[in-house]
């Protein structure tokens, strides 16, 4: 009877120490998750604002895969991120307002790297355009990330586009 009492005990104690273990792993991978969609957001928030600077400290890797062949920006290929910043702020010249809303964020851990999915609608604005002042792209994003000692940075960004809409040329 002493050695049925020690082993549920000892059962109890395990089954405990299990479920400690696995809520600590459940809240490590949702703060992970947190932190990959707050990285998220920056992209789109910082890149809305052409907070160059805090893209290239905060949310990008020095170099990372870049494609968006689906919306006509060549051949896929690693680029430097500032190189990545300076195209945007190019296309972005002459634009009133850029805005993009996203979310819908499927993300899946590996360790130390993650892939984030996001639907995403961009919507770009010009004032003086006389064929109609906006166009909107709407797409999905494939991305990937890597916890770097700084936290999360992206090293991939896929842009794959479903349809676009409006005055594509805004002139």
């Amino acid at each position: 009877m002493l050695n049925q009492g020690r082993s549920s005990a000892m059962a109890k104690y395990f089954l405990y120490f299990y479920r400690l273990k696995n809520k600590e792993m459940e809240t490590a991978e949702l703060l992970a998750k947190q932190s990959l969609t707050e990285l998220a957001n920056k992209l789109f928030m910082y890149t809305d604002a052409q907070q160059w600077s805090l893209l290239i400290q905060e949310v990008f890797e020095n170099d990372l895969w870049f494609d968006m062949k689906s919306a006509g920006g060549g051949e896929p290929k690693k680029m430097a991120a500032i190189a990545i910043c300076d195209m945007w702020k190019q296309g972005f010249e002459g634009l009133d307002a850029v805005h993009h809303q996203a979310g819908h964020y499927l993300i899946s851990l590996q360790g130390e790297t993650a892939s984030i999915y996001a639907y995403a609608i961009a919507s770009h604005y010009k004032k003086a355009a006389t064929k109609g002042q906006t166009r909107s792209l709407v797409g999905s994003y494939d991305l990937k990330a890597q916890q770097t000692p700084n936290g999360w940075r992206l090293t991939q960004f896929k842009y794959n586009l479903k349809y676009a809409d409006g005055n594509l040329s805004l002139e």
